[in-house]
């Protein structure tokens, strides 16, 4: 297991320097627009003097794979010893301010919405989709995948819209402007949190309510399930100690590689309830045309993801002995 564990951790290397690459090329070459132009307006986009001045002083002004290896971190032969390898992801062309100060504040409020999300997703789907499987072709059948269906086709932002507008309309609410850290104030970083953590899991929701249901569907018509049946088992042990933990195995990827398309997800919530997390930092970056932050939070978000599908196969050999780690 250990030599597993180190091998998919290797093996993580090369794909996340593809993706810093593909990053890059992106912004800095397929990309029309620069930074520079943003900054300097439309009086600094014809004067190529200024233009030149700017990007020496931003750090712009080098060749292009010269510039990426510096971001790397792997430039010694430049003099250059900071970069990706040495923690650094560089300052924002627009405030001066360092990448990696702006997420130590920002990662754990996106991280934990996105937490809250996805448990508010699994711990109401699970039971809703086991119970629509034992009622198969009844009416809360019937209804649950009808909600499930409609919670996918509606927008998540778009109902985060409605309740904001809605709920200042008919009941006097709305989110808190100020966000409150939680451990200043648990009561109202809660209230903060609450709202937007249960519209978030709204669409992952539905999608695991419906994993759920085909899969308890195709477990309880196993033979293994039958035979426990005829032994004399009682219903709840056979339908959570043997049908349900099997039927998890596919929700478990689910779970684990959607948790870093959650926190990513995040953006539009962020900006509707005030959120200070990434998302905002994102769309801030992403309207500036601030390089070193976009390719920064590209890099989080891949290696959340490498991480979470890492921990999904070590997950998958705790819930089922007959996988092993080959």
């Amino acid at each position: 297991m250990q030599r597993y564990i180190v091998e998919r951790f290797l093996l993580a290397i090369p794909t996340l320097v593809v993706i810093t690459l593909l990053t890059f090329i992106f912004l800095r070459v397929l990309l029309p627009a620069k930074v520079v132009d943003i900054i300097l307006g439309a009086y600094g986009r014809n004067d190529p003097v200024m233009q030149k001045n700017l990007e020496r002083e931003l750090g712009l002004s080098g060749s292009l794979p010269k510039q990426y290896l510096q971001w790397a971190g792997v430039a010694w032969f430049w003099g250059d010893e900071t970069g990706i390898l040495q923690g650094n992801l560089g300052k924002s062309l627009h405030t001066d301010r360092s990448v990696v100060f702006e997420l130590k504040r920002r990662v754990p409020v996106s991280l934990e919405l996105g937490l809250w999300a996805q448990i508010s997703a699994v711990a109401v789907s699970v039971p809703l989709g086991v119970w629509s499987a034992l009622k198969q072709d009844r009416w809360p059948d019937y209804g649950l995948r009808s909600l499930a269906i409609l919670l996918n086709a509606l927008p998540g932002f778009w109902i985060g819209v409605l309740a904001v507008t809605f709920g200042s309309l008919w009941f006097s609410w709305a989110p808190p402007i100020e966000y409150k850290d939680i451990f200043d104030d648990p009561a109202k970083h809660l209230e903060i949190m609450l709202a937007p953590a249960i519209l978030i899991g709204l669409t992952p929701g539905a999608d695991l309510l419906r994993l759920v249901r085909t899969q308890m569907l195709g477990v309880l018509r196993e033979d293994y399930i039958r035979t426990a049946q005829a032994k004399g088992l009682s219903q709840s042990t056979v339908l959570y100690k043997h049908a349900l933990r099997n039927a998890l195995l596919p929700v478990v990827t689910i779970v684990g590689v959607g948790l870093p398309n959650i926190i990513a997800g995040t953006v539009l919530f962020e900006q509707i309830f005030t959120i200070p997390g990434m998302g905002r930092y994102l769309v801030d970056a992403i309207t500036r045309l601030d390089y070193p932050v976009i390719m920064g939070l590209n890099l989080l978000f891949a290696t959340l993801l490498v991480l979470s599908v890492i921990l999904v196969d070590i997950t998958y050999a705790v819930l089922d002995p007959r996988i092993k780690f080959k």
